[in-house]
């Protein structure tokens, strides 16, 4: 972890879920870290823009509103840093990362429904050269970057089946007000209520409806860990008989250290289903742990792959764009 002093430090681990759903939540912060209201909003803005944090705002649970993929390019290595700027410059991809494999560069794409993410795909193939292979989600065992920065432990969730909502009209354009995070004012969700055409207390009782349903995972700060000194991270990826990846992906999922696992699909020259995420101070650090865990569980009979992350082309909050025909 980076040198923060203590209040910085509060600021950014304790409030990356839970924070107040409430009229003046700084100064509910400011009343919780004994300061101000303004000196909790002047850190945070000053944590944004040293680029520590991305936003004070909503992360959405996956694929409960349109449609995303993890998705994969096989990009010759003189042509990655050309191709990694066009695949970000579409609104749709919120990750996208560099790592060590055939397979080099690695999106999040998303969409409102699976025919306009097959076009998004489609037509980012068609603007770099290189089709991209999809790996959508299929079963989700722990997804959570909000983990403790001093030691890595995280929050478990309830897991449960996946629910595509069905949104007003109203609800999406809180959405779309929420995507870059809280406007820096005393009253951040009257505000955002007055710019959807809602008032501040329906805001409220929605963010805290999808919270209790699972739509969104968390809300509060949404960290940079890179930035914060948790510089090495590594999707980890493995080849598990279908009758059996449950169960190992469960046994995964249970473990510290591991921030994301999940199940996915495969492709033709992708064998690999089970995928987790180990973040770490360090190459070593990440390397040691994904041994130790494939140890305990008994991964290690089965084909894998680790590809470490290398660069970062584009970090920011999954883009949701209402389907106009749904968006009565």
């Amino acid at each position: 972890m980076i040198a923060t002093d203590a209040l910085d430090f509060r600021l950014l681990n304790e409030f990356q879920r839970g924070f107040p759903l409430v009229s003046q939540p700084w100064a509910a912060l400011g009343e919780h870290l004994h300061c101000s209201a303004t000196e909790v909003m002047a850190r945070l803005v000053s944590l944004r823009d040293a680029g520590k944090i991305s936003r004070v705002g909503p992360v959405f649970a996956p694929n409960r509103i349109g449609a995303s993929t993890l998705a994969a390019m096989a990009v010759p290595e003189s042509a990655l840093p050309q191709v990694a700027m066009r695949v970000s410059a579409f609104p749709g991809v919120n990750h996208n990362y560099r790592r060590e494999h055939r397979y080099n560069l690695w999106f999040v794409a998303n969409a409102c429904d699976e025919i306009a993410l097959e076009r998004l795909l489609h037509d980012m193939g068609a603007a770099t050269g290189c089709p991209a292979i999809a790996l959508p989600l299929l079963e989700e065992y722990h997804i959570d970057l909000g983990f403790d920065l001093s030691n890595g432990r995280r929050t478990r969730h309830t897991v449960g089946p996946v629910q595509r909502q069905a949104l007003t009209r109203s609800e999406w354009g809180l959405i779309d007000r929420l995507q870059d995070g809280l406007p820096w004012v005393a009253r951040p969700f009257q505000a955002v209520g007055d710019a959807a055409g809602l008032g501040e207390g329906r805001v409220l009782a929605t963010l805290s409806r999808w919270l209790a349903d699972g739509m969104l995972r968390r809300f509060g700060v949404v960290v940079r860990h890179r930035e914060l000194g948790w510089r090495a991270n590594a999707m980890c990826v493995w080849q598990v008989p279908e009758d059996q990846v449950s169960a190992f992906g469960h046994a995964l999922a249970a473990q510290d250290g591991v921030s994301l696992c999940y199940r996915r699909r495969t492709a033709p020259d992708w064998p690999y289903n089970l995928f987790c995420m180990i973040h770490g101070q360090g190459r070593e650090a990440v390397e040691a742990r994904r041994a130790a865990l494939a140890d305990q569980i008994g991964l290690g009979a089965f084909p894998s792959a680790v590809l470490f992350s290398t660069d970062c082309y584009k970090q920011c909050g999954a883009r949701y764009q209402a389907p106009l025909e749904r968006a009565a």
